[in-house]
């Protein structure tokens, strides 16, 4: 199956790493490729405690609030090509693309390219696109759509990221 997990709430991160804990209880093997980020985040440190997970970033720090340069740009395409290999692999039971509907807003990939990953992909892989932004175009290549919908937001009177929950 292919999920969407979108939408300007907070979750979508969380709700693909806590899919891939339970899939790591049932030892099925994980990739998780975050695009866009770069920075350090506790799941970094938590991955590395299950065996059935591998984490790579295909990002630099954080650019979202500010245009991507080509650096950003190159990182995404590495990490793009690499995933397309893989999804069409037996070597994973789960694969996590976190964030690419991030570096699709940012034309750091294409939407076509996106398509053409999801028609490649092994029949044997459960895979999982997040982000915002996910465009409608692609509904159609999922077979669940979450939208995390935001309604309140500790952020907006003033909290900063916290270690443990967002960081």
């Amino acid at each position: 199956m292919v999920h969407f997990y979108t939408g300007n709430g907070k979750g979508k991160t969380t709700a693909a790493l806590g899919l891939s804990l339970r899939a790591a209880g049932c030892k099925k093997k994980i990739f998780i490729a975050q695009f866009v980020k770069g920075m350090h985040y506790a799941e970094l440190d938590s991955v590395k405690l299950l065996e059935t997970i591998e984490l790579k970033q295909y990002g630099r720090d954080c650019f979202i609030e500010k245009e991507p340069v080509i650096e950003d740009i190159l990182a995404a395409e590495k990490g793009f090509e690499e995933v397309k290999k893989i999804v069409t692999t037996d070597d994973y039971d789960i694969v996590i693309l976190d964030e690419i509907f991030i570096a699709l807003y940012y034309n750091l990939i294409s939407s076509d390219d996106i398509k053409k990953m999801i028609k490649s992909k092994s029949h044997k892989i459960e895979l999982i696109l997040t982000g915002r932004y996910a465009p409608e175009d692609l509904f159609q290549y999922a077979d669940l759509i979450t939208e995390m919908k935001e309604i309140k937001h500790y952020y907006n009177t003033g909290v900063e990221a916290r270690a443990g929950i967002e960081l």
